[in-house]
């Protein structure tokens, strides 16, 4: 049975609502243009959490990304959605939030045929490692990697990372996301 609150929010090509849609059912060869976010998370020292995508996902099965992505609801606030999502695949709280790519966009296809295409504001926060417990349905496993480390992984083996991971990280010009202008002092 359908979560009814299960809904993704659709847009128009200016990034305006039009619309919701089931979120299980709005990923296919033709996928409208809706609201998602990324999120990358940090422990305290700086060190980002790396997911490897359940193989169960619909999307992209198995490919390694940033920490955490997913849906907001209609007239969900953005931080409440990612708080949500973060909670739901990693069992753990970010203490802090902010925004680095407000209006980040993509279109991708992936090998099974199924398209990503979104407006994906980018985030990043701050969780304590020692409380992580990823979902097995969601994410398959994790790794911790110093910003640095990930920009140059990212750069040589693009095809090892989603396809928005890879685009994020060229839009932040490797820039540490603690050290972006949006960040907490």
């Amino acid at each position: 049975m359908e979560d009814p609150l299960d809904q993704v929010v659709l847009l128009n090509e200016d990034g305006q609502p039009i619309g919701s849609y089931p979120r299980q059912k709005v990923h296919s060869s033709e996928t409208p243009l809706h609201l998602a976010f990324s999120s990358y998370l940090f422990d305290p020292a700086g060190r980002l959490l790396l997911t490897r995508r359940a193989l169960s996902k619909r999307t992209w099965p198995g490919v390694w990304t940033n920490s955490c992505c997913g849906h907001p609801r209609p007239a969900e606030q953005m931080a409440d959605a990612i708080r949500r999502r973060v909670v739901v695949e990693l069992q753990v709280h970010p203490t802090e939030l902010w925004c680095l790519l407000p209006e980040f966009r993509y279109r991708a296809r992936d090998a099974n045929g199924l398209v990503e295409n979104e407006i994906c504001p980018v985030w990043a926060g701050i969780i304590d490692p020692a409380d992580i417990q990823p979902n097995t349905n969601e994410v398959a496993e994790v790794s911790w990697a110093q910003w640095d480390d990930f920009v140059t992984a990212i750069r040589a083996f693009p095809a090892g990372f989603s396809p928005w991971a890879v685009d994020q990280v060229a839009q932040l010009g490797g820039t540490h996301p603690m050290s972006h202008p949006s960040a907490p002092r």
